[in-house]
């Protein structure tokens, strides 16, 4: 669905914005399993604007990586906003970024249930300069396009937050 190319100019599109911005950019993932980090040191000369990646896949790394509580995991579950939210702020704090981007979900193609399915996504966007934004997704297909939709639109959220400082 995404083409890798999409996802890389997009990655192109954030460090130009970065850069103009003056702000630096950390990553908080748990389903993408590193993903966006990925695609963003893809550009030559990301380390300028890009401090570093967290991946964490586990409920225990985001409570030892990102001092999410144990109580907002287990109280809303893994792939929430509350915790994407945590994951977001815990990255810049733990970092020297000015922005982050946080991602929780359920890639599949086992792990769904009726409340939520393989495809929810929650992705937040924290900038300590103005604002954050947090929304759950649904998306389709196999695994790897699940990520893939998810890694695109947490680089478009990047851009729309620095936008908005």
């Amino acid at each position: 669905m995404f083409t890798e190319r999409t996802v890389q100019e997009l990655a192109q599109v954030l460090g130009d914005k970065l850069n103009q911005a003056g702000f630096v950019v950390t990553t908080a993932e748990s389903c993408t399993g590193g993903g966006v980090a990925y695609a963003i040191t893809e550009i030559s000369g990301s380390s300028q604007w890009f401090d570093r990646g967290f991946v964490t896949y586990s409920d225990q790394a985001k409570i030892q990586m990102l001092g999410v509580e144990k109580s907002v995991i287990k109280g809303f579950g893994a792939v929430s906003e509350q915790v994407v939210e945590a994951m977001a702020v815990g990255a810049v704090t733990h970092s020297d970024a000015d922005i982050a981007v946080a991602i929780s979900g359920i890639a599949g193609p086992e792990g769904g249930s009726d409340e939520k399915p393989v495809g929810t996504v929650c992705i937040s966007w924290y900038n300590v300069h103005s604002t954050s934004k947090t929304e759950t997704y649904l998306f389709t297909g196999d695994r790897s396009e699940v990520r893939t939709q998810a890694i695109r639109l947490a680089l478009l959220g990047l851009i729309e937050a620095i936008d908005i400082e």
